[in-house]
């Protein structure tokens, strides 16, 4: 029977030898359909006008030859629906005429326009990567602070701001080309060793602490540093460089200015922002989350610039500080200028009890023990058993399943991102929350535990 239904052809059509209708039939997956208003009308007459000729040909060759090519058509259905067909004939013998038999296309244009719709997905990633690329370099070389790119194979200099050269050649220095040479020939051999342990800690660990080098002609102190970046050109490691006086500065200062600096060598992000999200103060590990070299490009931003969703998480942080004073630890995602994404856990506190000037933030990562298989596992299993329907039903059908398949999954992900907010849930899937509204519906989530903006915690 399912082979049967396999083999059965969309639409099949008898005619005359002049290609006029005799009658028509209709597999199950087109319904609806009242044929006997094609009847005694010319075939060519049902479909579009740019397809007429490639049916008089495809009649003319199967009255003639017995057997026609394939053609493809734009039918149009006495109900007025239009679906592509690929037609092909056959004559029956004396005054038997001929019949078409026709195939539905529609699965495979859909499949079509889906690989151009993401096509342009792409095409637009790519320039808006190459906006973020020359931002980077803009900031890479005003940047103040010295900044150097190394790769990771070899340790060779791939590129450095204006002013890493002049802390490596130093003011007076001969001027000498940096790109391309090894970065280790720049150290002093009782340092080296400590270079390449905070790199190796680096890559088991993903950070590591600081380290005082001593660099350039004149072999002033600096401290170093390092962080991970993924380029074109493979791995490379980022060393920020801070002179040694703004430290010792620092540290003769105010015991909360001393407080900063141990903020500053935390391995968590740690960002001070004023009460309406503009920051203030970050410290390296927040700009390595969010894949900034430096803090110039990060200061007075809004923080919901880089968050997952910046309207919905960055609302609910403020609002909750506004009225508590703090924020318990939350789960969200960070976005990095470099298109990483990190799953991280958010803790707050204002400088009051409520209604505070200023806010500080954690950024604790927590990506590497947030398992996501559960719902991938469920995606997959439900996806597996519609592959196992293949052969027992029409080709849109399984296609048309596996649509309503995934619009659910990702439906119920984005109320989960969410916290069952409907509007923000319409926000990220780009749909009207009546279109959400309809579509729970026919899933049967309507029921589910949701909230409206003013009823979210």
């Amino acid at each position: 029977m399912s082979m049967t239904n396999l083999a059965q052809p969309d639409v099949t059509i008898f005619l005359d030898h002049a290609g006029v209708i005799r009658r028509a039939a209709l597999s199950p997956a087109i319904r609806g359909e009242a044929l006997d208003a094609w009847v005694g009308r010319p075939w060519a007459e049902t479909v579009e006008s740019f397809g007429s000729e490639s049916l008089q040909s495809l009649v003319d060759d199967a009255r003639d030859s017995g057997v026609s090519a394939f053609r493809q058509v734009n039918q149009i259905f006495p109900s007025g629906l239009r679906l592509p067909i690929e037609y092909t004939a056959v004559r029956l013998g004396g005054d038997a005429g001929l019949v078409a038999i026709g195939r539905s296309l529609q699965a495979v244009t859909e499949l079509q326009t889906r690989l151009v719709e993401a096509q342009q997905t792409m095409e637009r990633d790519y320039w808006k990567l190459r906006e973020v690329e020359t931002r980077y370099r803009l900031l890479f070389g005003s940047s103040s602070d010295a900044v150097i790119l190394l790769r990771v194979d070899g340790l060779a200099i791939q590129d450095l701001n204006p002013a890493a050269s002049r802390a490596l050649v130093g003011p007076a220095g001969a001027q000498r080309t940096l790109v391309g040479k090894g970065f280790s020939g720049e150290l002093i051999d009782g340092e080296r060793d400590l270079f390449h342990a905070m790199l190796h800690r680096l890559d088991d660990q993903g950070s590591a602490p600081g380290i005082l080098l001593h660099l350039g002609v004149e072999r002033a102190a600096w401290m170093v540093r390092a962080s991970r970046l993924a380029s074109e050109a493979g791995s490379l490691y980022l060393l920020q460089l801070t002179a040694t006086e703004a430290v010792s500065t620092s540290r003769q200062s105010a015991d909360g200015e001393f407080h900063d600096i141990l903020i500053e060598r935390l391995p968590d992000g740690f960002v001070v922002t004023d009460r309406v999200g503009l920051i203030r103060w970050v410290n390296p590990a927040f700009l390595d989350l969010v894949q900034m070299p430096t803090s110039g490009g990060v200061l007075q931003q809004s923080l919901g610039r880089w968050l997952d969703r910046p309207g919905a998480d960055m609302g609910v942080l403020l609002a909750t500080i506004m009225r508590l004073g703090v924020v318990r630890p939350f789960l969200t995602r960070l976005r990095g200028e470099l298109g990483g994404e990190t799953e991280v856990e958010i803790s707050a506190a204002g400088d009051l009890d409520s209604e505070p000037s200023s806010i500080g933030i954690f950024f604790r990562d927590v990506g590497r023990r947030l398992p996501r298989q559960d719902n991938d596992e469920r995606l997959g299993g439900r996806l597996a058993a519609l592959t196992g329907r293949i052969g027992k039903g029409p080709l849109r059908a399984l296609v048309d399943e596996a649509v309503s398949v995934l619009e659910q999954h990702y439906i119920e992900e984005a109320l989960d991102l969410t916290r069952g907010n409907r509007t923000a849930t319409a926000d990220l899937l780009g749909l009207s929350r009546q279109s959400l509204y309809v579509k729970l519906k026919r899933y049967g989530m309507d029921q589910d535990t949701v909230t409206d903006p003013g009823h979210r915690p």
